[in-house]
């Protein structure tokens, strides 16, 4: 196998510069660039990636953590994280957390052990293992959000506009006809949580029909969106419209309607949230506000690299593009 010395002999240069021209290019004359290029290829030499590790303190991994992996929306995300990862040279490592802050901490100290260069976290907690990093490194703190915006977490994020999207969907339904209206949230833990409950509050105001409002609180599963609207319909069964804040929740919905022989859209329309990959293949094709789940991984992988060339000198919170995605599970209230 081919060693540096090897390559350096060939190309007539010293080891310094064969290892300048593989890992920063730039730096070397287009002349001598060239040679060294010519002898790599000649010889087929290939770095050692260990030593180089050791030399440069980097791994060339990534960490992400997911707080729940079965959902397709997070799938999405982690696919664009992977594609803009891979494309930058490095390998993704992948927690996930089920929405318990023992496991997020656990992934957390292998960022300070330093078994991954950066971290994209999915969830709205920061690792209470990393939070002395944040405070001590501040914008450099190799570490991302994705999804969630909180300005206290103290991190570059990308996301998407929640509350205004969430009065988006609103003003579809008021926009139908619609004025008895349940709403299921997810946990209000969460910051994403909250802000589409307060565009869901502003929207109902503008309308002049907030008191006909009715909430209850989910966590964004199919089960808890069944659990949720029989809750609903029980206590309100006038409705004639729901807006949950997930796809998943919608697809519990509709499983409840169908329960209590309702029709969707003619009796009770159903709004989602997300635009996950099974949402245009439900009976009806569902109504929902899309996320531009490719790009917010993306985005992530771009906020995290930034940071890990020391280009990064304040925190940069990215608001990504939503849209309202009208399909057949939404119609004039009758």
């Amino acid at each position: 196998m081919a060693t540096i010395q090897d390559v350096a002999r060939s190309a007539g240069v010293s080891t310094a510069t064969v290892s300048r021209v593989l890992s920063a290019p730039e730096l070397v004359a287009e002349a001598t660039r060239q040679k060294v290029i010519t002898a790599v290829t000649a010889l087929g030499y290939a770095p050692n990636q260990a030593a180089k590790m050791l030399r440069t303190l980097r791994t060339e991994k990534i960490l992400v953590t997911v707080p729940d992996i079965s959902n397709p929306f997070f799938s999405q995300v982690i696919r664009g994280v992977e594609q803009a990862a891979q494309a930058a040279g490095y390998s993704v490592l992948l927690g996930d957390t089920r929405h318990e802050a023992e496991r997020e901490d656990r992934y957390g100290e292998m960022l300070r052990r330093k078994e991954a260069d950066g971290l994209i976290f999915l969830g709205h907690r920061l690792p209470e293992s990393l939070a002395d990093m944040v405070r001590t490194m501040g914008p450099r703190a190799p570490i991302v959000n994705g999804c969630e915006f909180s300005p206290g977490l103290g991190v570059s994020s990308a996301h998407i506009d929640n509350e205004r999207a969430a009065a988006e969907a609103m003003e579809h339904l008021y926009g139908l006809g619609h004025r008895r209206i349940g709403v299921i949230t997810g946990p209000l833990a969460s910051p994403i949580s909250r802000d589409r409950l307060t565009g869901v509050h502003t929207a109902a105001r503008a309308s002049g029909h907030g008191a006909s409002l009715r909430v209850e609180t989910g966590d964004f599963s199919i089960e808890s969106g069944l659990a949720r609207t029989l809750a609903l319909l029980g206590e309100a069964p006038k409705l004639t419209a729901l807006f949950c804040f997930s796809d998943e929740m919608a697809m519990g919905a509709l499983e409840a309607l169908r329960e209590r022989g309702l029709r969707c859209p003619q009796d009770v329309s159903v709004v989602g949230f997300d635009d996950i990959r099974f949402a245009r293949h439900l009976d009806p094709p569902l109504t929902t506000i899309g996320q531009p789940m490719d790009r917010i991984g993306h985005e992530a992988v771009r906020l995290l690299l930034d940071i890990l060339a020391g280009r990064a000198e304040a925190l940069e919170q990215v608001t990504l593009p939503h849209s309202l995605v009208v399909r057949a599970s939404t119609a004039r209230s009758a």
